[in-house]
């Protein structure tokens, strides 16, 4: 904890003293970690548990091993494919473990008194925002709770519903000052400016036919190298190109020869420990931190980047080259933050940054307690944005959080269990009807009253009760309707573990259009038809019934690596079998030993929970266990 809080802090910790639950919107880096750690504090003097939720599996990952520094062997973790210490009165989850305890036996939450939420703005994400607004509309009344945001400018309109919901009193917390001041700086035609103005202009001014100098990021990098303004975190929009810049960066030596050679003992004593002396990818990795540089995407092995996030943390990566999701509530500031471009991809073509997403990552600028100022480069490609679009990014508002309120199959059925059709009262109580207007408040009942028609339309609900099928289904989150009907034909019965991993994996894996579908046994192609008859029969059906998103279509593209770790075959040779980053195909094996747990809690026939027992040792070994690896992340010394 910081020595002298501000005052935003000492008056959310003055609420959580006085009882109330708490919504804090700051910027990033302003010091929002201080209050939840003031409320673990607080709770675990007077013998009460607390609940710490984040969005993505890296962040409970790093949050553990923080709090386990904080408070020795009172923390544990529970996420999909891990569960440390799951009796702990500290419990890191994932939002989503946390949302199926409320759903499938509240009871484990009895010991709890408060559950933190980081990055609740995350109730906007269009894919996983639903588990947010479930897990507060359905919160034990026994908890309260402690809210973190980046700035939203309707977090009052937030604090104002979930107390018309619950009834209990919720304060509110806004601060809009950033402790470390941010200076912005633009490169254009390879020209680095100071003045926004005088970019804009140029902008209005900009011949496209006659000039064209491409901005170099060399230029950038040797400018703040000249500067002194490194660490430096360079956002990049893509896997490759994070990894194209840090290579072309290689030519600069950020570090005197003796911190390189702390740096290559450092990473080859993390190497041997973790198994991954020799691994190809291992190699690159050193070679740039020996420089100072490193990237650090999806792609990269969960443990190579464990290995380079303590590199940067120490100070010994001077440049990072990472993904946007670096930004994410991962503690990892920098003096500057660069943008390789201020437009990104999407399932639906490119579009500029949002202002949020663009303050979220600058905010990673400025060290609290090291550094004056922070520095934010933007690089400005003509040919991608206009100066309106530029300046909005900029200095326009943030954008505000809306309800993606969407109740899956998982959650109706859990709580059709509960509560059969009064289920239907649970929409009035969700942010989505309290942001609508009448019409749209129309709609978004008539699309849960859908959902449950469908359920009773393919016999998920019969009689007012869950069918086999249904009580099946309701455990399987995320793929409830897939495995449902797998299960009512009786096609997991009689599988093989190799068999019923190849089939988990087909439906987890998100894919991309580019990707060519491997050559397939047989057997493999047999089960792919039969799946996909499925998928379409349900599709349909949700057509029908005007329900989205729509029951996602299988991927067979990692089938020859899923059958050859399964074998037996090392890690090395799998991406040989299918083009794909090694920190993906990890992902997938790790979605399905998260399925695979969930079949296991299931009431099912005994050839399939046999089947998935073995599956389950078959494939949570070596690289691929990230119980263990956690485990031996934690136990691993810091760089001297």
């Amino acid at each position: 904890m910081v020595d002298v809080l501000d005052p935003f802090q000492v008056q959310a910790i003055q609420y959580i003293k006085e009882g109330y639950s708490v919504i804090v919107s700051a910027p990033t880096g302003a010091g929002k970690t201080v209050i939840a750690e003031e409320v673990m504090k607080d709770s675990l003097r007077e013998g009460r548990g607390v609940v710490y939720t984040a969005p993505i599996k890296a962040l409970s990952n790093q949050k553990f091993r923080d709090f386990s520094r904080l408070f020795p062997d009172k923390v544990g973790i529970i996420t999909g494919d891990v569960s440390i210490n799951p009796e702990s009165p500290l419990l890191i989850m994932t939002t989503e473990i946390f949302r199926n305890h409320i759903l499938e036996s509240s009871s484990r939450l009895l010991d709890k008194s408060w559950v933190i939420f980081d990055e609740i703005h995350y109730l906007d994400d269009i894919e996983r925002g639903t588990v947010w607004e479930e897990s507060l509309i359905l919160l034990p009344s026994h908890m309260k709770f402690l809210a973190l945001s980046a700035t939203i400018p309707n977090v009052h309109s937030l604090a104002e519903w979930l107390r018309s919901i619950h009834h209990f009193p919720v304060k509110e917390i806004v601060e809009k000052k950033r402790p470390v001041p941010l200076r912005f700086y633009f490169q254009f035609q390879n020209e680095i400016y100071r003045s926004f103005k005088k970019v804009e202009k140029v902008l209005y001014g900009f011949d496209y036919l006659k000039r064209n100098a491409p901005n170099r990021t060399t230029t950038l990098v040797k400018r703040l190298k000249e500067m002194e303004r490194i660490p430096a975190i360079y956002f990049a929009f893509s896997r490759k190109k994070c990894e194209e810049l840090a290579y072309e960066m290689e030519r600069f030596d950020f570090l005197d020869r003796d911190s390189s050679r702390k740096v290559e003992e450092f990473v080859n004593e993390l190497g041997e420990k973790l198994n991954l002396l020799g691994h190809p990818y291992f190699e690159r990795v050193k070679s740039l931190a020996c420089h100072g540089i490193a990237f650090h995407h999806a792609g990269v092995l969960p443990s190579l980047k464990e290995i380079i996030e303590r590199l940067f943390s120490s100070g010994f990566i001077k440049v990072i080259f990472t993904t946007e999701t670096f930004a994410l509530g991962i503690n990892m500031p920098a003096r500057t933050v660069c943008f390789d471009d201020l437009v990104k991809s999407t399932g639906k073509g490119k579009r500029p940054l949002k202002v949020r997403e663009f303050h979220q990552m600058a905010g990673r600028a400025g060290r609290r307690g090291k550094d004056k100022e922070g520095f934010v480069y933007s690089r400005v490609n003509p040919f991608h944005i206009n100066a309106w679009e530029l300046k909005k990014i900029l200095y326009g508002r943030a954008e505000p959080v809306r309800s993606q309120f969407n109740a899956s199959y998982g959650t109706t059925l859990n709580l059709y269990q509960k509560h059969q059709d009064a289920l239907l009262e649970i929409y009035p109580l969700s942010f989505h009807y309290h942001q609508q207007q009448k019409r749209g408040k129309i709609r978004g009942l008539q699309l849960l009253k859908n959902r449950v028609s469908l359920l009773k339309d393919l016999s998920y609900i019969k009689e007012g009760k869950l069918t086999a099928k249904g009580k099946f289904s309701s455990q399987l989150f995320g793929y409830e309707l897939i495995f449902g009907e797998l299960f009512e034909e009786g096609l997991l019965d009689n599988l093989s573990p190799v068999e019923l991993t190849v089939l988990i994996s087909s439906i987890v894996f998100e894919g991309r259009k580019r990707d060519r579908p491997p050559s397939l046994p047989s057997w493999v192609k047999e089960m792919k038809e039969k799946l996909e008859e499925l998928v379409r029969h349900l599709r349909s059906k949700e057509r029908r019934y005007r329900l989205h998103p729509l029951t996602k279509k299988p991927n067979f593209f990692l089938v020859p690596a899923v059958i050859a770790w399964m074998e037996g075959k090392e890690f090395s040779e799998l991406t040989k079998k299918v083009k794909v980053d090694e920190g993906e195909l990890i992902r997938n094996f790790r979605m399905c030993i998260q399925v695979l747990r969930d079949i296991l809690k299931t009431e099912s026939p005994a050839s399939l929970q046999e089947s998935a027992s073995e599956a389950l040792h078959k494939i949570k070994k070596g690289i691929v266990d990230a119980e263990e690896e956690l485990r031996e992340i934690t136990s691993l010394p810091e760089i001297a």
